[in-house]
């Protein structure tokens, strides 16, 4: 997949594309919906397949006290998109300069000249540009204008079909899901289990006194975390090397009673891995419990012991 950072500097797209805009955060069944409508109108008309995202989510630009958590950060997001099968990604810089530009000018810049957009295809409720004024009619008549159609899809739910307002698939549903611990519901909307990426840092190495020891994973401030608790998971390394793991998310209550945040830490099952420094990620495939406070630590390291045999059991059944 080619990807364009400066949409300044754009190659000359002599197909010509169909484009389709947004945040595309998680790049989730909805997304993956859309992207495929993409892709057959664009084989019909001989076009490339084109996304235009941005390289924060604009809510962090114009109203950051409100803005939501990541569900995927710009490298994941890249590579879901190729997965997907897009041919090209141009990445918008979103800054405070972008978010006063108007529609217009948007539809200017980026899909005409950039692009040479021949058709948009957008969610019918889409809207961009300063203040989100612009939508699907006023595309339409930038289309028009400037040569290209629109197309305004109807969201979708998990099976890929249209849905009411209640069931269809979106960042902020899928986002709710991870604050409750429902890793498996959120997995059925993304396509994928919830993955956090990070890089492993030195601990107090409590895990490995106990006899588990866990890589802990510095996951960015801005990405969604699941519900406190212990999950089964998979240990992804930069490699590609995947390994099943016994994840605990939390405070650790049992030795700290002012823990700012939760830390991510796997405890990956049945090898030995010298794996500080390197980054990794963490798949979330079900919880099995929350987080307590234990009387004593050979209590925890009991319940330890349980929450490892029953990942081991999960994991198996998954498989990959």
């Amino acid at each position: 997949m080619e990807i364009i950072r400066d949409p300044g500097v754009c190659p000359p797209r002599p197909r010509g594309t169909a484009v389709t805009i947004g945040a595309y955060d998680g790049v989730h069944r909805g997304h993956q919906a859309v992207i495929a409508n993409v892709r057959d109108r664009a084989a019909q008309r001989g076009l490339e397949t084109a996304v235009v995202t941005f390289d924060r989510h604009p809510a962090s630009v114009v109203r950051p006290e409100s803005a939501p958590k990541l569900l995927t950060d710009l490298e994941q997001r890249l590579q879901l998109l190729e997965i997907a099968g897009v041919d090209l990604t141009v990445v918008v810089p979103f800054d405070a300069e972008r978010a006063e530009e108007s529609a217009e000018e948007f539809v200017q810049t980026i899909l005409v000249d950039c692009l040479d957009a021949r058709l948009v295809v957008v969610g019918a409720d889409f809207h961009f540009g300063h203040q989100r004024r612009g939508n699907v009619e006023l595309l339409r008549s930038e289309g028009d204008r400037h040569g290209f159609a629109v197309e305004g899809m109807e969201l979708v739910g998990a099976d890929w079909h249209e849905a009411a307002a209640n069931g269809r698939v979106s960042s902020t549903l899928i986002r709710r899901s991870l604050i409750e611990g429902e890793v498996a519901r959120a997995a059925a909307l993304l396509g994928r289990h919830h993955e956090v990426r990070g890089t492993v840092v030195k601990g107090d190495q409590r895990g490995r006194d106990l006899g588990f020891p866990t890589a802990n994973l510095e996951v960015p401030e801005q990405i969604q975390l699941p519900a406190d608790g212990v999950y089964a998971a998979w240990y992804v390394r930069a490699n590609g090397d995947i390994h099943p793991a016994a994840s605990s998310l939390g405070r650790r209550p049992t030795f700290y009673d002012d823990q700012p945040h939760s830390l991510v830490e796997a405890h990956v099952l049945d090898v030995d891995l010298d794996l500080y420094g390197e980054r990794a990620g963490v798949q979330f495939v079900e919880r099995i419990r929350g987080q307590e406070k234990f009387e004593s630590v050979d209590e925890l390291i009991a319940q330890m012991h349980r929450d490892v045999d029953r990942s081991r059991t999960i994991l198996d059944a998954a498989g990959r």
